[in-house]
């Protein structure tokens, strides 16, 4: 089993390109499959979770390259509407395939997903807005059969602003017969970036980035070529990582308004932040200062993919900060780690009560789920002494080769893998 050893204790420091979008390229990889033909899609990063939805693709005769950042598909092939279970069980993203196999082909056979353990996602508002639609759906078991001859626009309202099920029924809504409006939809960059997609291979999208989103539906799409939107999560790691080591970093190719929660609570915190277009300096030289409570929620608010790397940060502020988590209940399990590594958390239901320590030291500690694998990371960076982290698939998931990427800029971080002893 792979894993990170990290010598801590180095101000990271250069400048460093942030790397595409994970939440943006999975649905918008799903999406391509509604038009016939050859789509190419860039700055897409190589992860794990990536070549999983590749596999899915392949799977239903889709032709899938990636080369670099550049995925290539050819979609003319796509006939089959099952998607394998143990696929579907690697990665909870698998479930976008819904909307858009239901719009090209009528139906889709899949299974509940798989994916990060950080709490209940259950798929329930996706159904509810396919069913509004007018697919039939069946489950038995764990699988679930989806039909529809012809999908109807309808107007949906969402319970709750959830991501995927705004993006499944705005894809399985493109293709609908008339007009489709989501009210209480999800805001997230990543949905304005799927609606420029869609609208790029012909859709007619409006409101992403809002509440209410309208959709036209067209008889048809066409192939096109689209840059995916650089990753607001990896940038937010790499800024808290660069104010934890006291160090200064340039980010490159980066979407300031996609962080501005995240930067008005480092802000707060005491780090320097400079913004130029599409650039962005962050530099941290004093001992941070606590932030009397940060409370995770949906975007337009603080993000919860960015809960642990900040939760390290205050770890070792001046003063007790307090954080809520409001998005997933499963979202603390970092917390007994960094504690092996000397912060001083303590835990009261969904809020994390974070009392500064001067430091961290290194410990061996384990990664159980993507965002808390890159607050261990940031953890290491700062930390006195050598940080061994096991389980490190779960951080592939979502950063392109992360030792790479912190070793730009002057970290001590290497990949290691265990020797492999032959049985006699």
């Amino acid at each position: 089993m792979e894993k990170l050893v990290i010598e801590g204790g180095k101000p990271l420091s250069g400048a460093i390109k942030i790397h595409g979008a994970k939440n943006a390229a999975l649905p918008i990889l799903a999406a391509a499959i509604m038009a016939e033909g050859t789509v190419t899609l860039t700055n897409v990063p190589e992860l794990s979770d990536i070549g999983v939805m590749l596999g899915i693709l392949r799977s239903l005769g889709c032709e899938a390259e990636q080369q670099g950042d550049t995925v290539t598909l050819n979609t003319m092939g796509i006939h089959q509407t099952h998607i394998p279970e143990h696929l579907m069980s690697q990665m909870r993203s698998s479930i976008f395939l819904m909307g858009p196999l239901l719009a090209r082909l009528g139906r889709v056979e899949l299974y509940q997903p798989g994916g990060c353990a950080i709490g209940e996602r259950k798929i329930d508002l996706h159904l509810k807005g396919l069913s509004a639609l007018g697919a039939k759906i069946e489950e038995t078991g764990s699988k679930i059969v989806c039909t529809a001859e012809q999908l109807l626009g309808a107007e949906i309202a969402l319970d709750f602003p959830s991501v995927g099920a705004t993006e499944n029924i705005m894809m399985a809504a493109v293709m609908a017969k008339g007009m489709t409006t989501i009210i209480g939809a999800a805001r997230e960059p990543e949905i304005q970036d799927l609606q420029n997609f869609l609208n790029s291979m012909g859709a007619n999208i409006i409101g992403a980035g809002t509440d209410t989103i309208t959709i036209e539906g067209v008889k048809e799409l066409a192939p096109c070529t689209y840059r995916i939107i650089p990753d607001r999560i990896v940038a937010g790691t790499v800024m808290i990582a660069a104010a934890v080591t006291k160090g200064n970093v340039t980010l490159e190719r980066v979407n300031p308004a996609h962080l501005t929660s995240a930067i008005h609570v480092l802000k707060r915190t005491g780090v320097q932040i400079a913004i130029d277009g599409d650039i962005m300096n962050v530099s941290c030289l004093t001992r941070p200062k606590a932030v009397e409570r940060i409370i995770t929620s949906p975007h337009p608010a603080f993000p919860t993919d960015l809960q642990s790397q900040i939760m390290v940060l205050l770890s070792l502020a001046d003063g007790l900060s307090i954080v809520k988590e409001t998005v997933f209940e499963g979202r603390f399990k970092h917390v007994d780690e960094l504690s092996r590594m000397g912060a001083d958390i303590r835990v009261d239901l969904n809020s994390a009560f974070i009392r500064g320590v001067p430091r961290l030291y290194g410990a061996s500690v384990e990664a159980t789920d993507l965002r808390a694998g890159a607050a261990l990371v940031i953890a290491g960076l700062a930390a006195q002494g050598t940080t061994i982290i096991d389980q490190i698939h779960h951080i592939d998931r979502g950063y392109d080769r992360i030792e790479l990427m912190l070793t730009q800029l002057g970290a001590k971080i290497q990949r290691t893998t265990p020797v492999q002893t032959e049985k006699h």
